[in-house]
């Protein structure tokens, strides 16, 4: 069995998008759109077979807010080094990623930092 992609819903498609492009060199997809239902989306590719998909329609909600709210926590990107997460760390700061953790050594061996894209979405940086 193989998981075929996670989806995400966005207030900006078309930034959050861009951000994945520049920044994780996703690949993407012509847009979908629906217009009975105004359901728009987009699948980003990423090297090794990950897809993402980013999803915008009337009527989305913003989730609960808090520290720990329930649902899916964040993606993980594994940049094969030690030094390239802490460039791409570096690289995301200096463009307005607020750094939330990191980087360091997890107490599970992981080296890691943790910082949000352009809507507060959790992304994990890993070695």
């Amino acid at each position: 069995m193989k998981l075929e992609h996670v989806a995400l819903y966005v207030e900006d498609l078309e930034a959050i998008k861009n951000f994945y492009i520049r920044y994780f060199c996703a690949t993407v997809n012509q847009k979908y759109h629906n217009p009975r239902t105004g359901l728009q989306t987009y699948f980003l590719s990423f090297d090794g077979g990950a897809r993402l998909e980013i999803m915008q329609r009337p009527g989305m909600t913003p989730k609960a807010n808090g520290e720990y709210v329930l649902g899916y926590t964040h993606i993980s990107f594994k940049l094969g080094s030690v030094e390239k997460v802490d460039e791409l760390t570096r690289i995301l700061q200096e463009n307005g990623c607020p750094l939330l953790n990191g980087p360091r050594t997890t107490g599970d061996g992981y080296y890691e930092s943790v910082l949000s894209d352009p809507e507060g979405n959790l992304i994990e940086l890993v070695a």
